[in-house]
């Protein structure tokens, strides 16, 4: 949900629709940050993660440092005690291993949980439900905050295209028609069908931001309702990003846990299914920037700024040549302006080294 930026007290709000954060430099994230957010203090929680390191029986690979990933974990957490999580699983080795950071908790990911919406219309596709090779119609009836391809352009393009918009450049407008095409109901059952229990997904992009301004649960509040958030009018009181109706969650575990699974082929019947949601889930732009270079990966970032509320999320899948390795890294923090670019910088470095340390560079 990459874009989404709010002040404290609703005299402002912005979009930063065509920035991708992960392509970012500390340095050139300051300005953008400084001139859309006004955020509040941030919010220590004192108490350490908890981590810890299971062995799977699994295949044959070299052994990564399990010591320094499991340093790198603590270290990991110290960029918002308590609300910080990980998971790191490593298939190919003999046993399979897994480490952890609180990765049972349920946090917000933003919008790594596209990766759900672009299988479930893929499964569409695949079971004749859509047609091949779809036009769908783009305009204000669409139009969503946070859309770097789509926003204010009208007409027509291929669904593949709008797909493609929704991994590479998480494009919201690109997602809201995925979404409804799709449907929300069926991309919740196939999450739910996955184990995958603490994931939630909002009924569309634009009904998830009129929740969040105060419109009640299920209102669409249009274009037009946008517009007059994005000029500081807000319906009501603003509601938390993590809520239990409208909102972007999972955990670290289920992040992780779906890659292995959607990779594997799992959730598709066809060969040719499963090759299309790896093109797209390869034009992530977070991928090149944590996985070593010339490394295959897949995945999807996702980040949020609310009312004083942030996040970063990565998850996805590298592949080495002798181990799969599925990720998944979160954090959730509160805080004003100048704590941005320091917890971006640290949780882009941090996690890019924990996956150099799994693959030996």
């Amino acid at each position: 949900m990459d874009g989404i930026f709010c002040n404290k007290d609703k005299t402002s709000y912005a979009r930063c629709d065509s920035i991708d954060v992960f392509s970012l430099s500390e340095d050139s994230l300051q300005p953008c940050l400084e001139s859309l957010m006004n955020r509040r203090t941030l919010l220590r929680i004192a108490a350490l993660g908890s981590l810890s390191t299971a062995s799977i029986a699994g295949g044959k690979a070299q052994n990564p440092d399990t010591s320094a990933i499991q340093k790198a974990l603590e270290d990991f957490d110290m960029l918002s005690p308590g609300r910080t999580a990980a998971c790191i699983s490593i298939q190919g080795e003999h046993p399979d291993k897994a480490l952890t950071l609180n990765a049972e908790q349920p946090l917000f990911v933003g919008s790594s949980v596209k990766t759900f919406i672009l299988a479930q219309y893929l499964k569409e596709l695949e079971a004749g439900r859509l047609p091949e090779n779809a036009q769908v119609q783009i305009g204000p009836e669409v139009w969503s905050p946070g859309s770097p391809v789509f926003i204010r352009l009208s007409g027509s393009t291929m669904a593949k295209s709008a797909l493609e918009a929704m991994i590479a450049h998480s494009d919201n407008t690109a997602t809201d028609i995925a979404l409804k095409a799709a449907g929300a109901d069926n991309v919740r059952k196939l999450i739910k069908d996955a184990g995958l229990s603490q994931t939630r997904i909002p009924d569309s992009t634009r009904i998830l931001f009129s929740y969040l301004a105060g419109a009640p649960d299920g209102t669409d509040l249009g274009w037009a309702g946008m517009e007059k958030m994005q000029s500081g009018t807000m319906p009501n009181q603003l509601r938390a990003a993590i809520n239990d109706r409208q909102t972007m969650m999972s955990t670290a575990a289920e992040m992780t846990q779906w890659y292995e699974q959607v990779l594997a082929g799992k959730h598709f019947q066809k060969p040719e299914t499963l090759a299309e949601f790896k093109r797209i889930s390869a034009m992530a732009d977070a991928m090149p920037m944590l996985v070593p270079e010339d490394t295959v990966a897949y995945g999807k970032g996702g980040s949020i700024d609310w009312n004083g509320f942030h996040c970063f999320c990565v998850a996805g899948q590298m592949v080495l040549p002798s181990q799969r390795v599925s990720f998944c890294f979160i954090v959730n923090w509160e805080g004003d302006d100048a704590t941005v670019p320091k917890v971006f910088a640290s949780f882009k470095e941090q996690s890019r080294q924990m996956l150099h340390l799994v693959a030996g560079k």
